[in-house]
């Protein structure tokens, strides 16, 4: 697909404003309203605030980060991430691969189950293999002989909102429980996974954590070369105290002597994009109800998992209430009920705050509605849409 560039030339730079914009800033949006919606929107100034807190973690603390594809996949703005991770974790061979052909540096191969077909691939590029189960180790073991193996721990304790995403909750088939087979097995690792956060912006109930891995499994810990304590963790989020969170980990790290990662997904792309649509009807039925040419069901999935409701980057908030639906036929196709400060007419652009993590690698074909374009703002102004997706997409992820 090739990429369409909308550029402004040097000579168009002035000092003066207009409206609040610099005209370069001006000619930017008055092209941007000529990409057809939806599409998401990534703003590489604002993916590179949150990289620069990694990165000082990463000198703050020792602990290196890994991006976490499961979240976010967009390789098109990997250019500037690799500059501030150390690589990249996975959750299947597919997001390795990908991991290692646009990434590179560290790639990190976890999957709850893999095949051995998949170990095989996987080992061909992994840095580090790690095992969901004691039995996946010891059934691909003939085949990693010799590799950097990890083994994924259950610590019973865990930190979400929603038990649907609680790594620790009953029943789980996430990590190894069994410290008894843990120690076993232990002979042929050099490494750990402690996943077990979901959203966690409390950074004194990860320090209790920390406290508890360490009591519980210090024996252990002490064996091995590497930790990772996964992603989940909110600490890019404003006013987050990096400080007390940067001490733990390397206090943590120097006392059982490993070195840390973290694998951040969500904490790399939080407020970065949106997702821009266009309204194209109005019904009332009780309420206003705008549609827009997006839906919550096949471009922002993780909110009707989870029943909650996204953010409006746009319009401006006030009294005037309406819901915003998706165009598909599933009726709880609804991105909320917001008031705003000037009713919406057809053909009014509505953006969705914070649609980067967990939304492009969810999108699907439901009810045969195009994929947003993808589209990104780079660090020099320049807006570049990189990709639209048309029938023969659609047509080709099916059969």
């Amino acid at each position: 697909m090739t990429a369409a560039r909308f550029a402004h030339s040097n000579a168009a730079v002035q000092d003066r404003t207009m409206v609040g914009f610099t005209l370069t800033e001006l000619a930017i949006e008055r092209l941007m309203k000529d990409l057809p919606t939806p599409y998401y929107l990534i703003d590489e100034t604002l993916l590179q605030k949150n990289l620069e807190i990694i990165q000082r973690v990463r000198e703050a603390s020792g602990a290196k980060s890994v991006l976490a594809l499961k979240c976010f996949s967009t390789w098109c703005v990997f250019d500037l991430m690799r500059q501030y991770l150390d690589g990249t974790t996975s959750s299947s061979l597919f997001e390795a691969r990908l991991g290692f052909e646009e990434f590179g540096k560290e790639v990190h191969a976890y999957s709850v189950g893999f095949s051995t077909d998949d170990v095989k691939a996987v080992r061909q590029f992994a840095d580090k293999i790690i095992f969901n189960s004691v039995s996946q180790l010891n059934s691909h073991y003939s085949h990693v002989q010799g590799c950097n193996l990890g083994l994924r721990v259950n610590p019973a304790i865990s930190y979400s909102h929603f038990d649907l995403a609680d790594p620790a909750r009953r029943y789980s088939r996430l990590g190894v429980a069994d410290k008894a087979a843990l120690a076993e097995a232990s002979a042929v690792l050099k490494g750990l996974m402690y996943h077990f956060n979901c959203e966690n912006d409390d950074v004194d109930s990860f320090i209790r954590a920390l406290e508890r891995i360490g009591h519980d499994d210090g024996e252990l810990l002490h064996k091995m070369e590497w930790i990772s304590f996964g992603g989940g963790l909110s600490f890019t989020k404003a006013e987050y105290p990096l400080n007390r969170f940067c001490s733990a980990l390397r206090e943590f790290g120097q006392k059982f002597d490993v070195q840390i990662y973290l694998e951040p997904g969500e904490a790399v792309v939080t407020q970065t994009t949106e997702l821009v649509t266009t309204v194209i009807d109005l019904v009332h039925n009780e309420v206003d109800i705008a549609i827009v040419d997006a839906s919550l069901e096949a471009h922002m999935l993780d909110h009707l998992v989870y029943r909650t409701n996204p953010r409006l980057a746009a319009p401006a908030a006030g009294e005037h209430r309406v819901m915003i639906a998706g165009r598909t036929c599933l009726a709880g196709d609804v991105f909320g009920d917001f008031r705003l400060a000037k009713p919406l007419r057809i053909g009014s652009e509505v953006r969705i705050a914070d649609a980067g993590g967990y939304t492009m690698v969810k999108s699907n074909w439901f009810n045969g509605v195009a994929m947003p374009s993808i589209v990104v703002r780079r660090l020099n102004g320049t807006v570049e849409l990189i990709r639209s997706f048309e029938y023969d997409d659609f047509k080709r992820s099916l059969s």
